[in-house]
């Protein structure tokens, strides 16, 4: 930290309670009321420096009053009384805590060149422009001091000028910065913890003393920034942004500010922890730290960095949770709720524990129409990154551009719907056990994703058999609706087993199920479809199950519709006992086809086991010895010129004829 000493005097002010008086054989004869503090000073060391001397003894005279009354000087008394004392020649110590404030208590009074040359105001721009501004701690420093002196330290371009210096050596190449900085500071959040690609973190160990061993690491000027008021910070922000920072470092240090400033704000919910939402949420309103936490929030969703990607979805969430619990306005959280629809991939089922805005007991816990405002934003993104896939696959084929990337982009944008349907159906399942989830929005979360996204429906059943447990008053109706989300075709054999038990799905969607299990086993042992009973096969064209009580819109018989109910129980016993029957004959098929294959196997053994015994030259010879003529004579008449091609011919036939 950088000071400078103007004078040589020593201190002859001394302070009684509330005035302030010089130690002199002269009394005074000028006495200044600065924000109710009393100077009694004398006029002549004062004209000599003080511009606007004149002017406020003007003023006193014409209101008849025998002081001199300051109201609302920059920099306050102790400002006030610096300058007093640089006119008496008294020894100050200027810092960058006071630097700001005395340079604008100067311009106050006017001590330019024109009263005195080399002023006050002349050396105070010297010091702050050799010496404040070149230095990195210095300068933030001097800019958070200069939020009390107000406006005018803007209007003396302090606040500028120093945003400028520290902007422009948070762009200078790491490997060239040699001032000190702080670094890091330790949070106690575990989002802390987490890195983002392409941003080093150290121990918390001093960087000065490591200084000179290796190159600061990227992200050095991250905590010393943070200290920053909030609006400072924007400003600082949008300066380096404007520099070309990178994004990543730019969303890493929002993070760090955000952690340091609203750290019960950001803190992690525990799943189904209820009361701490509405604790929360009733503790913070109505406050002023709500207001001005509502303001820095609103300015840190301004700041994020437009690239996807930049802010990891954890923090994007908890930052839409606390704008829930502050209540921001609403483009604050749409804009949130867009920036992690983009990510949805990424989340994990406990960030997306959410508190709704209108929590009561006749509304959900977590906002539901948040979560579908999240897939919305998803498939929106999936299908301009589709759209950009097929025309840089249409370029590919007709260009000389290799086609691999948009094989990679397909297969990951593929990979990124599976994830995205899984988290699906594990939110639909946590909160089908809330009592005031509308059925109306289960099914519109549930049908938010294309069908392709879910080769496998065992997450939907799930969460559908958690709602019908949790619902029991649904109507007939409401239970075949919610089932028809579900694709029986498309569950697993253990879920087709459930299932099957299941009393609280309807009939119909049982007997389904019953289906395509059978279908299934019988595909899988050979068996072809018209071996079924025709009473199953009829499901497969999408005819109806006459139910007891439909019979067209007609009026029936209360002993007649127990009758029917009797016959769909009995039938429906007897599609168990044929499906029982199809697993007996596929298991004894397949336990003939393993018999079969152990057979063949052993007969391939024996057959190997002769092949190996074979002697080729032992049957040749025998063969050519009952022809009257041995091996080594066949190989010199195949190779005699006396041999003609009809002997040649002849020799060929007999030995195929005697091989077979």
């Amino acid at each position: 930290m950088k000071f400078m000493k103007l004078g040589s005097k020593p201190d002859i002010f001394t302070a009684r309670e509330d005035s302030t008086f010089v130690a002199s054989e002269l009394s005074s004869d000028i006495t200044f009321d600065v924000d109710g503090h009393k100077f009694h000073l004398h006029k002549f060391p004062l004209l000599a420096k003080w511009g606007r001397l004149n002017k406020l003894i003007a003023a006193a005279v014409e209101s008849r009053s025998g002081e001199v009354y300051i109201l609302d000087f920059p920099g306050g008394v102790s400002c006030f009384e610096m300058c007093a004392k640089y006119c008496y020649g008294i020894t100050i110590t200027l810092s960058p805590h006071n630097v700001c404030g005395v340079r604008c208590g100067a311009e106050f009074l006017q001590m330019t060149e024109a009263t005195e040359k080399s002023n006050l105001i002349y050396k105070l721009e010297v010091f702050l422009n050799s010496s404040i501004l070149r230095g990195w701690k210095d300068s933030i420093i001097c800019l958070r001091s200069s939020k009390a002196h107000l406006p005018w330290s803007e209007d003396l371009k302090i606040i500028n000028r120093c945003i400028e210096s520290i902007s422009s050596k948070v762009c200078v190449d790491p490997a060239e910065v040699n001032w000190s900085f702080s670094y890091p500071r330790p949070h106690t959040s575990s989002l802390n913890h987490q890195v983002l690609p392409g941003i080093e973190r150290s121990s918390s160990t001093s960087w000065s003393s490591r200084r000179m061993l290796a190159p600061a690491p990227k992200d050095w000027w991250l905590e010393d920034i943070s200290d920053l008021d909030i609006d400072l910070y924007r400003r600082v922000i949008l300066a380096i942004k404007a520099k070309g920072a990178p994004p990543e470092l730019v969303a890493q240090s929002i993070r760090v500010y955000s952690l340091k400033c609203l750290p019960d704000m950001l803190q992690e919910f525990p799943t189904g922890n209820n009361s701490l939402i509405t604790c929360g949420k009733s503790s913070c309103k109505f406050t002023d730290i709500a207001t001005r936490d509502e303001h820095v929030l609103e300015t840190i969703v301004t700041l994020l960095p437009s690239e996807r990607g930049t802010s990891t979805c954890s923090f994007l969430l908890r930052l839409l949770r606390a704008s829930t619990v502050l209540d921001t306005t609403q483009s604050i959280k749409t804009e949130l709720a867009r920036r992690v629809g983009l990510q949805l991939d990424e989340v994990s089922l406990q960030d997306l524990i959410i508190p709704s805005e209108s929590y009561s007991s006749d509304y959900t816990v977590c906002d539901v129409d948040l979560m579908i405002s999240f897939v919305e934003h998803y498939m929106t993104q999936f299908r301009l990154d589709l759209q950009t896939n097929q025309t840089a696959h249409l370029t590919d084929m007709y260009g000389d551009i290799s086609s691999g990337g948009h094989h990679l982009m397909t297969a990951a944008t593929h990979a990124s719907q599976l994830q995205v349907a899984k988290l699906v159906d594990q939110y639909l399942a946590e909160k089908a056990g809330d009592a005031n989830m509308s059925l109306a929005k289960f099914i519109q979360l549930a049908e938010s994703l294309p069908d392709f996204a879910r080769p496998v429906h065992d997450g939907l059943y799930r969460a559908i058999d958690i709602y019908l447990k949790e619902h029991p008053m649904l109507t007939k109706s409401e239970r075949k609706k919610i089932c028809s989300v579900m694709d029986c075709k498309k569950l697993s054999m253990d879920a087709c087993m459930h299932a099957a038990q299941n009393d609280r799905l309807p009939l119909r969607v049982v007997v389904q199920v019953l289906f395509f299990e059978r279908v299934r086993t019988a595909v899988s042992g050979g068996l072809i479809l018209g071996d079924l009973p025709g009473s199953i096969q009829q499901l497969e064209y999408g005819d109806e199950i006459r139910l007891p009580g439909a019979n067209n819109g007609h009026h029936m018989e209360p002993a007649a519709g127990m009758e029917n109910w009797e016959t769909v129980h009995e039938d429906f016993t007897a599609l168990k006992g044929d499906l029982a029957s199809i697993k007996m004959r596929i298991a004894e098929a397949e336990k003939e086809r393993s018999i079969m294959q152990h057979d063949a196997t052993s007969r391939h053994m024996r057959a190997k086991g002769v092949l190996s015994t074979f002697k080729p030259d032992k049957l040749f010879n025998r063969l050519f010895s009952s022809r009257g003529f041995s091996s080594s004579e066949s190989s010199r008449t195949s190779i005699s010129p006396e041999v003609t091609a009809e002997q040649r011919m002849a020799i060929k036939q007999q030995l195929r004829h005697s091989i077979a």
